[in-house]
């Protein structure tokens, strides 16, 4: 009966000694495992050169940032984002003012670094993988923490040094230079007039979503045909986009010179089995290992291709490109623009 007792009594006592422990490991705020992580992530090179970005972004919008500000950008409560910010303040990172927080010279050179880093990488991811548009800037995101100086100038020159991102952003020069962009929103763009997307804003991811679902990118050449309050028609080659105002203000243009403007033609996928064509140039929404492999087949501005048969099912289509036969797809074909041998033209969705 007594031993039963001091076993109940010793059973306690451990559980509310594991209690304690637990409490003392892993509280919320002060919990040695806690603080410990804290700790950790504030000595991160990621917390230090995310916390840069965002200062450098408030720079560029004309307004300091601030604790608060930070710990939103951040994720982290405000405690943790001040902690951060002390010890960038001893770092020689940033300067506390009444107005907020602003990067000090050197803070500055390395932010411009940590977004040539992240545009480089969204240029590789884009043009060299097979990563989808729209999961680009997060992984880019992840990865501009990795590379050293050296290891960035060596994808840098892997990619022929690129001057801007996917997104039309500018690459900053490796001595920290960094052109602006010239234009204005396509929502102000006159109507009827040639112009030329520069840049398409990534944030919000919803609204940049939407744009790259319309297939519309930097470097394209557009007409605004229609303009409601309710929204905005541009038409390029043979689409047309229709986007909300909301959305289409994230567009950038600016006026296109006559000789940049592409030859006429039609999309690959249009022509009949039978029909030939010249190929007039790969749309330049075909990039990385896509663009890389109709290259190797010869496709290339100037070659006759001939569309052979259609598979049972319609698709893939074979094609003769050289003396070769290649099997694509619709969408692949689509990437491709001809114009039919004799001169004609066929206007997509005619009969």
């Amino acid at each position: 009966m007594i031993l039963g007792k001091v076993a109940d009594m010793i059973e306690s006592v451990t559980v509310f000694v594991l209690g304690v422990l637990v409490v003392v490991l892993f509280a919320p705020q002060r919990g040695v495992v806690t603080q410990w992580r804290q700790q950790r992530w504030l000595r991160s090179r990621e917390a230090i050169e995310d916390a840069l970005l965002h200062l450098h972004q408030r720079e560029h919008e004309g307004r300091l940032a601030s604790v608060e500000s930070l710990a939103g950008a951040l994720g982290v409560p405000t405690r943790l984002a001040l902690m951060l910010t002390q010890r960038m303040e001893e770092q020689g990172l940033l300067q506390v003012s009444a107005g907020g927080l602003s990067l000090t010279p050197e803070g500055h050179r390395l932010a411009i670094q940590v977004v040539r880093a992240h545009r480089l990488f969204e240029r590789y991811l884009a043009y060299e993988t097979s990563v989808p548009p729209h999961e680009v800037h997060e992984l880019a995101h992840r990865l501009e923490h990795t590379l050293t100086p050296q290891q960035l100038e060596q994808l840098d020159a892997y990619m022929g040094h690129p001057v801007t991102d996917p997104h039309g952003d500018p690459i900053p020069s490796q001595s920290g230079e960094m052109p602006q962009i010239e234009g204005q929103p396509v929502v102000d763009f006159p109507l009827g007039k040639p112009a030329q997307i520069v840049h398409i804003e990534d944030e919000p991811p919803y609204v940049y979503a939407q744009i790259v679902a319309e297939g519309l990118r930097p470097g394209m050449i557009v007409t605004v045909i229609e303009r409601s309050p309710t929204r905005i028609v541009l038409e390029s080659d043979s689409d047309e986009h229709v986007l909300a105002p909301v959305v289409a203000a994230n567009i950038t243009v600016r006026e296109v010179a006559p000789q940049m403007r592409a030859p006429k033609g039609e999309r690959l996928g249009a022509l009949e089995p039978g029909e030939r064509a010249t190929v007039l140039r790969i749309d330049d929404a075909c990039q990385g290992l896509t663009r890389r492999r109709f290259l190797d087949l010869g496709i290339t501005p100037g070659a006759e291709i001939e569309v052979v048969m259609r598979s049972a099912f319609g698709d893939p289509v074979a094609y003769r490109v050289r003396d070769s036969l290649i099997a694509l797809r619709r969408e692949q074909a689509d990437w491709i623009w001809v114009q039919r041998n004799g001169g004609t033209y066929r206007k997509e969705g005619a009969a």
